[in-house]
């Protein structure tokens, strides 16, 4: 016996409705009014716990209620356009469109406050200069005396940097997964292609927090050198700089792992061609 929610619609009712949305029994377009709403109920929650994910790495300022905004535009966007002969889950691929609707959301709200995005610079600026006399990570007593922060304010700073570093990623990963769903119509191309990524992606990892944010700026926000220089309050040299040495690493340690996976004792001096 079918038991009814509270809109007076029977649950296995709504059940079907997702279940023929999800197997391409039926679309976005070609359901009725009812069948709609009980497919948006069902992913609704998605929205919310990535929302609540990305709020954790956000400034106190940046509202629940903005992110659940964006992601529910981004999840009917993917109701929308979403067909079971892409190959993929309908919930991979909501994900991605509801993370790249609240990763814009957040582009346009310039989340940084204006004293914080300041204290940040400084912050980059000082590390970067202690790094470059010492050849180490600044202890908190070093960046209190060159800065003039408190503790607390560049406790509060470095968070900030993080949160960034981390925003900027998903919005690398975001950029990454579309480019994914490009190669749908050809089986090959596209396990090849998710193949690289996930060793990509496992391979950026390992690089540091400003190298990442370079690609991150320059690749999946877009931004040409000059512009990232002004982000991240360094010299356009530096980006280059920054940006060279991310490839090379990332060359080399794909190469590295693409010739342990092709040659089980490989000889000495042979190379592999890696990332070109």
């Amino acid at each position: 016996m079918a038991i009814s929610n509270s809109s007076g619609k029977s649950s296995s009712s709504t059940t079907d409705d997702w279940h023929r949305f999800e197997t391409g029994q039926t679309d976005w377009a070609s359901a009725g009014p009812a069948a709609r709403g009980a497919i948006a109920e069902h992913y609704a929650p998605k929205v919310k716990i990535i929302a609540l994910r990305m709020k954790a790495k956000l400034p106190q300022h940046i509202e629940l209620g903005e992110l659940l905004s964006a992601g529910s535009l981004g999840l009917i966007e993917a109701l929308e356009k979403f067909n079971a002969g892409m190959g993929i889950k309908f919930d991979t691929y909501a994900e991605t469109r509801i993370k790249g609707a609240m990763l814009d959301e957040l582009r346009r709200l310039d989340w940084f406050t204006r004293g914080l995005r300041q204290r940040v610079r400084v912050l980059e600026e000082s590390v970067r200069k202690i790094e470059q006399l010492s050849g180490r990570t600044p202890s908190m007593g070093e960046l209190q005396e060159m800065t003039g922060f408190s503790g607390k304010e560049i406790q509060e700073g470095l968070e900030a940097l993080q949160n960034q570093i981390c925003i900027s990623l998903d919005g690398l990963e975001d950029s990454l997964l579309r480019s994914l769903s490009t190669t749908k119509n050809d089986p090959f191309a596209h396990a090849l292609h998710k193949e690289m990524i996930d060793k990509l992606a496992h391979l950026i990892d390992e690089l540091t927090p400003r190298e990442q944010m370079v690609l991150s700026l320059y690749y999946a926000d877009e931004l040409n050198m000059r512009e990232t220089a002004l982000v991240m309050s360094i010299t356009e040299g530096r980006v280059s700089q920054l940006h060279s040495q991310a490839l090379a690493k990332l060359r080399d340690k794909f190469a590295r792992l693409h010739q342990a996976g092709n040659h089980t004792h490989p000889e000495k001096g042979e190379k592999s061609d890696g990332l070109r």
